[in-house]
């Protein structure tokens, strides 16, 4: 094992340790023991498909989780739908090189490349997946090279200030908010016709945060019209003190983010980041 992947493991063990910890001083979302709290609920939302299309979540779903807990178990929901093949994949941001994530059904052995910018300490090269750095808005992949293209949570900082986590690239700190329509055209260059883009984002008041922005809806339109689908699907969550819940458009249209890094936009609610999220499926 690489040293790295080492240290992550016994930090790992070291969350696990301290979730009483967590649970004792109130379950403050990115204290000890969140991370193991947070992998704990995410795993039990996908296994129980607590996230399905037209469907309300579970009661008190995910409180002092951020938008993972609802965009992966959505993810696997569309993922599974039967009679729709995965084909070749492409995961735009890296969001699923976590074991616990790659390692379930339909992603465990699937034709899998994940991309993001620069190398990460953790990969899974050995289990058949395969990994490339660069930026989503000019790739070296062939025309029509994948049928499904998965992107969760990443379009945010597409054109902004990559350099606080993700590379030590200057050139990568940017203060394009448009940053994301590229990418979403040269998602549809190498997508297959009839192949399927999964997208999520955090959604609400435009707000800038330098290194993600909250997305409103002139920016998902923007999105869509970029990517030009022959059909799409468009669905909203929102957070609040009480947990995630399926909302409307309208109900989120004003919602507001908060940055774990800076403590801008910290509330009484335990969010653990977006306070509502846009999921959409475009067809090719």
């Amino acid at each position: 094992m690489h040293v790295d992947g080492l240290v992550f493991r016994i930090k790992e063990m070291a969350d696990a340790l301290a979730l009483p910890v967590y649970f004792a001083r109130g379950g403050r979302p990115w204290s000890i023991g969140y991370f193991t709290r947070k992998k704990n609920a995410i795993q039990t939302g996908i296994d129980t498909a607590a996230v399905r299309s037209g469907r309300p979540l579970p009661e008190a779903f995910g409180i002092g989780i951020d938008e993972r807990v609802v965009e992966y178990p959505w993810l696997f929901d569309r993922l599974r739908r039967d009679g729709v093949p995965l084909g070749r994949m492409l995961d735009a941001g890296s969001t699923l090189n976590h074991e616990y994530i790659l390692g379930r059904d339909p992603l465990r052995k699937a034709d899998l490349t994940i991309m993001t910018l620069a190398p990460e300490k953790r990969c899974y090269w050995y289990q058949g997946y395969s990994y490339v750095f660069g930026d989503f808005r000019k790739t070296r992949f062939e025309d029509s090279a994948f049928d499904t293209i998965i992107s969760i949570s990443t379009l945010e900082h597409v054109g902004l200030d990559n350099t606080m986590l993700y590379t030590d690239d200057p050139a990568k700190s940017e203060t394009n908010k448009h940053g994301f329509a590229d990418a979403m055209r040269e998602f549809r260059r190498i997508m297959a016709p009839g192949g399927r883009c999964l997208i999520t984002v955090p959604y609400g008041r435009y707000e800038n945060f330098e290194w993600f922005q909250v997305f409103d809806r002139a920016m998902i339109q923007a999105l869509i019209d970029a990517f030009a689908p022959s059909s799409h699907e468009l669905e909203f969550f929102g957070y609040d003190k009480r947990g995630w819940r399926r909302a409307t458009e309208a109900d989120v249209a004003n919602a507001t983010a908060f940055d774990p890094h800076s403590g801008r936009g910290r509330l009484d609610d335990r969010a653990g980041c977006a306070r509502a999220i846009a999921c959409i499926e475009l067809i090719r």
